[in-house]
């Protein structure tokens, strides 16, 4: 103990009173030398004076060095409230900085800042351990860090090109260098220490160790060994200006360094000595084979070895593994159970309980609750199952129907109680709880949510797909085993399944067989029917039991609703038309829950595409008309989400919408849908328009072909149509003209073709079809536009300008005779068209016009006045539909206009 800490405190050497230094008291048996007195005059001389920079940098280097701590420890809070300080302080230094540069050691804490970040948020099994505020304000960090880094990106990559230790480490790295020495020799001698007085109680030797740990750190600190003599402290006392220089610490010179090497050699040699003895002394010493190192991953250990049920010498038998499953049950749900290492005990149970021979009435049932573990691994509800879960899961529903199948003696069901199970004796029928139908709905919707979660652009999608062939056999096998042993209830359930992985799938074995059945002999055509069994077959017979057989009236729509869409798919119109008449789904369809709602408007879309496929235009218009008409084709049919405001829709109901999605490979064509509806309407629209152009009440068959319509006329340029909408504008107004050939060629070209058309099963067909259905309505529009022109015309002129037949041209003119659409008379021996001179010129339809306003407003006076001052007899109480209103309009009437809309 050296001579400073002896005498009295600074205290007690100073009088306040009188001013005047007093000599302290010595301690008894000390030198008669007076002690080191520091001065007031001395004290002035040691201030020192800082800069602002110093200052500045001071406050960074603190800050940035409680980082460094946080950033050992993962800390990430921290080390976000510390960015921020630490921003906030690098503002104030501002136009220190702007003088004399960017410090280097600000340039380093920004890069390994930045580095630690992106290393946590790589780990992400690290991260899933993480506790709730670390986890967030990694997020925030990551994002705040790459902001700020912009400003400093050139000294960043210059920094990382060439980084250099800073002054800060150098310096911890030297105490550390010193401290280490510091024990290195205190540990010796701590250790010669112990082995003098081996004697003494291991109380005293644990005191005596920590007493001299205190002292190594004292020593650390002030980096000079102890001396013990009071005459060596009075020879250093003369080398010093000052009392403070005695205690700093001193730089160490070359061979003080070899010397410390040395001891850190000698202290490694003796730990390991150490950890050797005690390994001996305690049996636990490992034998190395002489391997090689293996390469392991980062991150949590993982554990290789399987996890013990049993302890060593249990007998296995059923109450056992009934009380071990049990237990492991017990844990499920419950907050921090690693759902993993259940299902791996659940595995290694059914193992144990195979090789003990326990029976398949245990088996199965350990193998329903891994399943069912399988099930819970993933608790959020959107998202889906990992891919080796998935798997597994698989691969658990085959072997539980592969047991089913192989031993028809086991009962199973929902209804059985776990005390009337039966584990155990083999003598007895198994008897099992639990439902392999509820396993496979779950299954299947599993499934459903792995294609709704995956890129459809992405070859993931594909492979992810492949899986449906297994899905379909794992279904159709469940149903032959519900035929055996189901319910109805079960086997309507089943059947439903089956039917909804067999609806939107088109046959083309059953469309090749009609085209290819001429060419074909009888033994053929048996050998391709023994094949595979036809879709429409199978669809018929599944639907047909649940028309009869089903109670709930959800599978009942559902069935009929895949039954129709079959059929629609396939070209069966009449079927698919007369089974929607007949069920009358669309008078109550709007209470359905939104799953079924959606089934329904894919019914319909495919009902009008399959109509149009018919040459039945007008069907096919009013079957699209409402799905086309909102504009929200797209959400109506389950294929995305529009994008609207957080009032009409929020988060909660986003996610429930995106769960209700199609998967991709069963959405219909948005543009085919769009240009069919399209195609309907100008085939409609355009000879209706030049029937009634001067009409004052003409109505509007499609608002949306209208508004396209009046697009393409706002165009300041028109150049050559490039999009689906665009062709189908230029064509009406080729139409309009009665222009069929340029009609045609806007409709069906290369383009059109390969956007649209190709697209149907029968193309060539279906462009037959829209000749012909282009030729006929362009000689409506062109008979409605220019029957003023001509006093009669023959029907074999008109034949040859739109290259049909004269039975046609025969029949369409008749038809517009007939429903008083062409006031004409048709002579049948020169075959011509004679026109009765009915039409009213523009000055009769503008005072037709002008007639009818007037009489609107009469009305609505009368109206008024009736209101005002009672209602009178004769004139004023004459029924509002006659008058003005009751008359016929001059010349040409009926057709479209008197039919009811």
């Amino acid at each position: 103990m050296s001579r400073f800490f002896a005498t009295g405190s600074d205290s007690e050497s100073e009088s306040s009173s009188s001013g005047e230094e007093a000599i302290p008291k010595l301690g008894g048996g000390t030198l008669s030398r007076q002690p080191l007195l520091v001065s007031d005059e001395e004290e002035d001389a040691k201030r020192v004076v800082r800069s602002a920079k110093d200052k500045r940098f001071d406050e960074l280097m603190n800050i940035i060095k409680t980082i460094r701590n946080a950033m050992k420890i993962r800390d990430i809070s921290k080390c976000l409230e510390e960015f921020e300080v630490l921003g906030r302080a690098y503002l104030k230094s501002k136009s220190i900085v702007d003088k004399d540069g960017i410090p280097s050691f600000y340039i380093r804490i920004l890069a390994d800042l930045e580095d630690m970040v992106n290393e946590v948020w790589e780990d992400r099994e690290g991260r899933k351990k993480m506790n709730k505020n670390n986890s967030k304000a990694l997020a925030t960090m990551r994002q705040k860090i790459r902001k700020y880094n912009r400003d400093f990106e050139q000294e960043l990559v210059a920094y990382r090109e060439n980084p250099e230790k800073s002054a800060d480490e150098e310096e911890e790295a030297d105490e550390d260098e010193s401290s280490d020495e510091g024990e290195d020799e205190e540990e010796v001698t701590a250790a010669m220490f112990l082995k003098k007085k081996s004697e003494a109680a291991p109380e005293q030797k644990k005191v005596a160790k920590e007493e001299d740990d205190d002292e190594d750190d004292d020593d650390e600190d002030w980096g000079s060994p102890s001396d013990d003599s009071d005459s060596e402290s009075d020879d250093d006392d003369s080398k010093y200006t000052s009392l403070a220089h005695k205690f700093l610490k001193k730089p160490l010179t070359e061979e003080g360094k070899r010397a410390a090497e040395r001891k850190r050699d000698d202290k490694v040699k003796k730990r390991m000595e150490r950890k050797d003895k005690k390994k001996v002394e305690d049996g636990e010493e490992e034998v190395d084979d002489g391997g090689e190192w293996k390469p392991v991953k980062g991150g949590a250990p993982m554990v290789s070895e399987k996890p013990k049920m049993f302890a060593k010498g249990t007998e296995i038998n059923h109450p056992v593994v009934l009380k071990k499953l049990t237990e492991i049950l017990q844990a499920r749900g419950k907050k921090g159970t690693d759902r993993a290492a259940q299902i791996e005990m659940l595995t290694e149970l059914c193992t144990i309980a195979a090789a003990h021979e326990l029976g398949d009435g245990i088996t199965l049932k350990i193998k329903f609750n891994i399943v069912a573990s399988l099930y819970d691994y993933n608790p959020n509800l959107a998202s889906c199952m990992k891919q080796d879960m998935w798997r597994k899961c698989l691969s658990c529903v085959d072997n539980l129907l592969d047991i089913l199948f192989e031993f028809p003696n086991i009962f199973i069901g929902e209804n059985i109680g776990e005390d009337s199970e039966n584990l155990s004796n083999p003598e007895l029928p198994y008897r099992v709880r639990g439902c392999i139908l509820t396993l496979v709905e779950r299954m299947d919707e599993e499934f459903t949510k792995i294609m709704q979660n995956t890129d459809p652009h992405s070859q993931e999608y594909v492979d992810n797909l492949k899986d449906e062939g297994h899905v379909c056999k794992v279904v159709q096998r469940l149903q032959e085993y519900l035929d055996l042993k189901g319910s109805t209830d079960e086997i309507c359930r089943a059947y439903l399944r089956r039917i909804l992985h067999t609806y939107y799938k088109f046959d083309y074995k059953a469309h090749q067989n009609p085209l290819n059945s001429d060419d074909q002999s009888k033994s053929e055509q048996d050998q391709a029917e023994s094949e595979g069994e036809d879709s429409a077959v199978l669809m018929d017979k599944l639907c047909k039991y649940i028309y009869s057989k089903d109670r709930t009236d959800r599978i009942r729509t559902c069935a009929i609703l895949c039954h129709i869409y079959h059929h629609a798919l396939h070209n069966r119109w009449f079927q698919a038309r007369d089974l929607m008449l007949m069920s009358h789904l669309q008078d109550n369809i709007q209470h359905a829950d939104p799953p079924v709602q959606i089934l329904y408007n894919r019914t319909m879309v495919q009902l009008g595409i399959c109509a149009f496929r018919q040459g039945m235009t007008k069907d096919a218009h009013n079957a699209l008309l409402d799905i086309q008409s909102s504009g929200r084709a797209k959400e109506l049919l389950g294929q995305g989400l529009l994008m609207r405001s957080m009032q009409e829709r929020n988060q909660e109901q986003e996610k429930i919408e995106k769960r209700r999605q199609v998967p991709f490979h069963m959405h219909i064509n948005l543009e085919l849908l769009e240009c069919v509806y399209l195609v309907s309407a100008m085939l409609l629209e355009i000879p209706y328009m030049a029937g009634h152009e001067f009409d004052a009440r003409r109505r509007m068959i499609s608002k949306q072909f209208h508004h396209q319509l009046r697009v393409g006329e706002r165009q300041p340029l028109l150049g050559p149509p490039e999009s689906m909408r665009e062709h189908v504008v230029a064509a009406s107004k080729a139409m309009k003209m009665g222009d069929w050939k340029t009609c045609r060629q806007f409709i069906i070209n290369e383009k059109m073709n390969g956007k649209v058309w190709d697209l149907f099963p029968a193309a060539d067909r279906v462009r037959d079809m829209l000749v012909k259905k282009i030729q006929e309505e362009s000689l409506r529009t062109y008979l409605f536009t220019y029957s003023s022109v001509y006093d009669c015309i023959s029907m074999e002129t008109l034949a040859d300008m739109f290259q049909l037949e004269i039975q046609n041209v025969h029949s369409i003119i008749s038809k517009m005779i007939i429903n008083e659409e062409l006031m004409a008379s048709l002579d049948q021996p020169t075959q011509t068209v004679y026109m009765h001179r009915t039409e009213p010129t523009s000055l009769q339809n503008l005072a037709l016009q002008l007639a009818e306003k007037l009489g609107n407003l009469v009305e609505n006076n009368e109206r008024v006045f009736d209101l005002k001052q009672g209602s009178y007899g004769g004139y004023f109480n004459r029924d509002q539909r006659g008058g003005y209103q009751g008359k016929q309009s001059y010349g040409r009437g009926g057709g479209y206009r008197n039919q009811n809309y």
